[in-house]
């Protein structure tokens, strides 16, 4: 039977299970991924567990979010990090050498192979022709000590691309093409395949770009084919011997489909505060800037800062507008300096920061109060950017560089500057100097690990109590994503190894009460939160769950969960449920007390519950997806001690 590129690497790592969609399977993994604002839990997991050495081809720890370094904190988790990885036989990327995105597809990335990353924004190695997927960090530590990844086997989405770009048109107006057509919801359970004649005029760094943003659309993986494009990217790298062609067989069916004409597409622009509330740049054209923002994973090749620099060359931003560039790795800071792209930015007024996720992330970069910022990264939520009421709108470089120089949001096709043909430099620079290879067994077996004073250990979690007899603490809306339930920033990631502390930042962006409230009620047992559609979406940033949890919460009923939310919740032992009618969520109420008897019996008995609200004539049908191993994770109160148990009972 004829395949696509997915379920070619999905049936090669297989391990069990059968590839129908909605049904859970279990994939080999070959490589991992952490960065710093969740690497530091998955070491301490890894710690927990008792791992002595990593089984993975191959694992990856890079410091690219966490770089401001205003006092000890994120310079000691450095430290921590870097033992880590020499403790568990893990390679180290240090601080300034890049996002780890780019970076992991420079020096490791390999078609036919499975990467899961403790980062979202994993899935971006598709567009080498991988199954890369974005995991809570505990399940990318199960799969640093041998695991599988268990996953619902999505439906493949395949999209056909047809035509080639007009100018000022480029990568990143592709996918907010998406977004505008599917919004953040239409990849849920989804795997996206691009296929089609339009391919051939998309380099291996424009797919990237496409690829990176999946996550935007919810997706569980984006994948590309690996082709002579993909080939052509591993030879500048030094890499052709990695290099092997997966592409769709002849007549390869998809779940579901769509088209793109690529020559029809303009310049479009996400505004905020969410990157699916997507527009044409002309509609959004006039609106003044603070700030205009080139770099990060989403925008991160070679061109993406060439045409900026052709832009703005022989010329000057605007004096209102702060042009800020953050280099996305030490590799392409070096290859921009020596081609003189460097100078023209910087003679154009560029702030150039260190290569790695700094503003993206709300590592600084923060911009003015009730002022527009225009910025090539993945998100927009609100507050990510650090400024709690921000505006932030999401472009492509072309929409950035015009739009500096004129001190407005600016169509690009409508400047006088003749469209840069950008040539990519026919000779790479290649330096590993950052990167620390591991240790050997035995080496590693002498490593101490390094802890500051800012690190404590993960805190035990009980197992399902018997009954729920739960208060509603937060009823909320759609589309919460992981940056309001635990904000980004550099106010409040420093403390990423510390979940006592992070956990005091939990909701502050919705509710700056609710640590507290949660906190008094957890030795009563506890509460509940009520959401609607695609809560969690986002980041994969376990903290959003394991911070909650240990502020007692045990219960979330929604509409429906974005799925890295949904399985870390469930790794933490908190129950995540759905309603059978979606209109139920209107007869709750804050204080609401949510009753379930016998929570254990009920989950393992079928998938409907029933629950009621205490002292009310309310009666609720609720139902869950999880599997007979997630039931049993649960009933021990999560992940970790599942995996002790199964450890013991070896």
């Amino acid at each position: 039977m004829p395949m696509n590129v997915a379920q070619k690497l999905i049936q090669s790592h297989l391990i069990s299970g059968e590839m129908t969609a909605g049904q859970e399977i279990a994939l080999k993994i070959d490589q991992t991924l952490c960065q710093d604002a969740t690497g530091t839990l998955v070491m301490l997991e890894l710690e927990a567990m008792g791992v002595d050495h990593v089984k993975t081809e191959l694992s990856a720890q890079y410091v690219d979010h966490n770089l401001i370094q205003e006092d000890y904190k994120n310079a000691d988790d450095h430290l921590f990090l870097r033992s880590a990885a020499e403790r568990f036989g893990v390679w180290f990327s240090s601080a300034g050498n890049g996002v780890s995105h780019p970076v992991h597809m420079e020096f490791f990335g390999k078609p036919g192979k499975t990467l899961l990353g403790s980062d979202s924004h994993t899935c971006a190695a598709g567009c080498l022709g991988m199954l890369a997927i974005g995991a809570g960090g505990l399940e990318v530590a199960m799969a640093m000590t041998g695991h599988p990844l268990f996953v619902k086997m999505p439906k493949i989405f395949g999209i056909k691309l047809k035509g080639k770009l007009p100018d000022w048109v480029s990568a990143k107006d592709i996918i907010l093409e998406m977004l505008r057509r599917h919004s953040v919801k239409g990849g849920v359970d989804k795997i996206i395949e691009y296929y089609g004649p339009g391919l051939k005029y998309l380099s291996a760094m424009d797919r990237h770009v496409i690829a990176n943003m999946g996550a935007e659309l919810g997706a569980t993986a984006t994948v590309f084919p690996s082709d002579q494009e993909t080939f052509k990217f591993l030879q500048g790298q030094g890499r052709e011997n990695d290099w092997c062609e997966i592409i769709a067989d002849k007549g390869a069916k998809y779940d579901l489909k769509d088209e793109i004409d690529l020559s029809q597409l303009e310049p479009l622009i996400a505004l905020p505060s969410s990157p699916g509330k997507v527009v044409t740049v002309k509609e959004a054209a006039g609106r003044e800037l603070y700030q205009s923002y080139i770099g990060s994973s989403a925008n991160p090749g070679y061109r993406d800062f060439a045409i900026a620099a052709h832009m703005v060359k022989g010329k000057y931003v605007h004096p209102s507008v702060s042009f800020d560039v953050n280099p996305t790795s030490r590799n392409q800071l070096e290859e921009l300096a020596r081609d003189g792209l460097l100078a023209e930015l910087i003679h154009a007024g560029a702030r150039v920061h260190q290569a790695g996720c700094n503003g993206c992330i709300g590592m600084g970069q923060a911009p003015a109060t009730g002022r527009n910022s225009l910025r090539t990264v993945p998100r927009n939520f609100p507050g990510r950017s650090g400024t709690e009421e921000d505006s932030v709108f999401l472009c492509s470089p072309e929409t950035a560089a015009a739009s500096a120089l004129k001190g407005v949001i600016t169509d690009p096709r409508t400047s006088d500057i003749p469209y840069p043909k950008i040539k990519m430099p026919k000779k790479r620079i290649i330096n590993r100097s950052m990167l620390q290879a591991p240790l050997s067994l035995e080496e590693s077996r002498k490593i101490k690990l390094v802890k500051g004073p800012n690190i404590a250990s993960l805190p035990k979690l009980h197992p399902l109590p018997e009954d729920f007899q739960l208060p509603i603490m937060l009823k909320v809306g759609d589309n919460i994503s992981t940056d309001e339930i635990m904000p980004a920033g550099a106010r409040v990631l420093p403390y990423r190894s510390n979940i006592p502390k992070i956990s005091e930042f939990a909701f502050d962006v919705i509710d700056k009460s609710y640590a507290k409230r949660a906190q008094e009620l957890h030795s009563s047992g506890g509460h509940a939160i009520i959401a609607g559609d695609n809560y969690g979406q986002g980041s994969s940033r376990e903290h959003a769950a394991l911070a909650p949890r240990y502020l007692g919460l045990h219960l979330v009923i929604a509409k429906s969960f974005a799925r890295i939310h949904w399985q870390n919740l469930v790794n933490f032992g908190i129950v995540p449920l759905t309603f059978v009618n979606p209109d139920d969520y209107n007869k709750l109420s804050l204080s609401d007390v949510i009753v379930i008897d016998h929570v254990a019996n009920a989950i393992q008995q079928g998938k409907e519950i029933t629950a009621r609200v205490k002292d009310k004539n309310i009666v609720i049908k609720l139902q869950h997806k999880f599997s007979a191993r997630q039931i049993d994770m649960l009933l021990v109160g999560g992940l970790i001690n599942w995996a002790k148990k199964e450890e013991v009972n070896r």
